[in-house]
């Protein structure tokens, strides 16, 4: 079992059983939150709906703030020169920080290589699918010898260019800002506003599946500050605002095509993994 099972209907729910019809969930709304998924490959060509796209800002609307702050900001962004551009970028940072080995050295202990190994720890990011050179060498590809092969494959510059294309292909970009008269870092208005936004864009992530979406986090930029500040520079970001993260978004293809190195993230931690009962140390059981 790679994540908790949804259930088949409002009657498989805990306590059901005892609820009159008009008190049971809507269970489609929790099927879809166990079902949500991150899009690591391409979206379809066509242009994402505006109907949808105000939908999504709706639902991000809807999150709790802060006494009703509202601190978040969105960007919607379809014009292909920009799009492009971000993903100019997303490749660049991409290609980077593979050939310098810091992407692999700062998110190293997050790297599961076997489904054992995920079964066991049930977090992390499972590697499955890597280039036929690299295969041999799972495990290896993380040291400081299989950087070296990397480099001599050309492999920090295969992968910024897929990503770049990913990125390229998205018909849809948002960008998430925060208010900095709301965000202060250092206080707890700075908390506050973070968790605001993370409501807000957790709310879209659940959303873009019932409307045949996916959504990936364009992350690559924000790890090289020279990058990130060429993002704020493209999308005019005023000096009120903060901006804090870049989503690529799309219609899912009926099948896609995986990048050339790729994970699977579908496991879940058990209860008694990180749910305590009462006090920090007693473990919930299931």
């Amino acid at each position: 079992m790679t994540h908790p099972p949804a259930p088949r209907s409002s009657t498989d729910l805990p306590g059901a059983a005892d609820r009159r019809p008009a008190e049971l969930p809507d269970v489609r709304l929790i099927e879809g939150m166990l079902a949500r998924r991150t899009t690591n490959g391409p979206f379809r060509p066509g242009p994402v709906r505006r109907e949808h796209q105000h939908l999504l800002m709706r639902v991000a609307q809807a999150a709790p703030s802060h006494f009703n702050s509202q601190p978040w900001r969105f960007v919607l962004i379809e014009d292909p020169r920009t799009i492009e551009t971000v993903a100019e970028i997303s490749g660049q940072s991409m290609t980077e920080l593979i050939e310098a080995g810091v992407f692999f050295e700062r998110y190293r202990r997050y790297f599961r290589f076997t489904e054992a190994e995920m079964e066991q720890r049930r977090d992390g990011i499972h590697i499955d699918h890597l280039p036929g050179p690299l295969r041999p060498f799972t495990r290896q590809i993380f040291s400081d010898a299989g950087l070296r092969l990397m480099r001599q494959l050309g492999v920090p510059k295969k992968l910024g260019e897929d990503n770049r294309k990913l990125v390229a292909g998205s018909p849809l970009l948002l960008a998430a800002l925060l208010d900095k008269s709301e965000y202060r870092p250092g206080e707890l208005s700075g908390f506050y506003s973070v968790f605001g936004l993370g409501a807000a864009v957790e709310n879209i992530w659940n959303a873009v599946g019932a409307l045949g979406m996916g959504i990936q986090f364009v992350s690559t930029p924000m790890e090289i500050p020279r990058q990130w500040r060429r993002l704020q520079e493209l999308l005019h970001v005023p000096d009120d605002l903060e901006l804090m993260a870049v989503y690529r978004l799309g219609y899912l293809p009926e099948e896609g095509k995986r990048p050339s190195i790729d994970w699977s993230s579908r496991h879940r931690k058990s209860l008694a993994q990180f749910v305590s009962r009462e006090t920090c140390g007693v473990p919930e059981q299931e």
